[in-house]
């Protein structure tokens, strides 16, 4: 088998950000629904939180109206620890390119920290999907600002009331 140059690059991204919270409202933002259309791309999810359960990330009506597909992200959780972390596989199938690459694994860890604050670090492996890779990273031109726009949006709605976008 012939390891293509993408397939070369980073497989694991780390990311992470320090937010005055609490665990339990940082793992309520990232596996609510309510929560999830306040910040980054303001997307509906589904969450079954327990082992094997099903994950869906659906498309909000402006997506919609770009002709993305419903349901815009699969997945599976592998280990939900409320509100310390949470192990997932992460599947976007908007197109046929990306459908086509296999599933990442992607991980929420929250940490608490002195000063009423916490650190969450998301851990997205995506081995065996460098679409995915690049989209998540941010360097899809007109793509949004991938994982680092999310966290930076969470944060900011975490501690403002308000995200980015408002």
């Amino acid at each position: 088998m012939t390891t293509t140059a993408a397939e070369k690059s980073v497989t694991t991204q780390v990311y992470r950000v320090f937010i005055k919270a609490t665990a339990q409202a940082i793992w309520d933002a990232i596996t609510q629904s309510a929560w999830a259309e306040k910040y980054g791309y303001a997307c509906p999810i589904e969450y079954d939180l327990r082992a094997g359960g099903a994950f869906r990330a659906l498309a909000n009506e402006g997506m919609k109206a770009h002709g993305t597909p419903d349901v815009m992200i699969v997945g599976e959780v592998i280990e939900a620890d409320p509100p310390r972390k949470l192990v997932q596989t992460w599947h976007p199938i908007w197109d046929p390119q990306s459908a086509a690459e296999t599933a990442t694994r992607l991980t929420y860890e929250i940490a608490e920290q002195p000063g009423g604050m916490c650190r969450l670090t998301l851990i997205h492996d995506v081995t065996g999907a460098p679409l995915a890779s690049a989209m998540v990273s941010g360097n899809v031109p007109d793509a949004g600002g991938g994982w680092s726009f999310v966290l930076s949006d969470l944060k900011t709605l975490l501690e403002t009331g308000k995200s980015m976008g408002t």
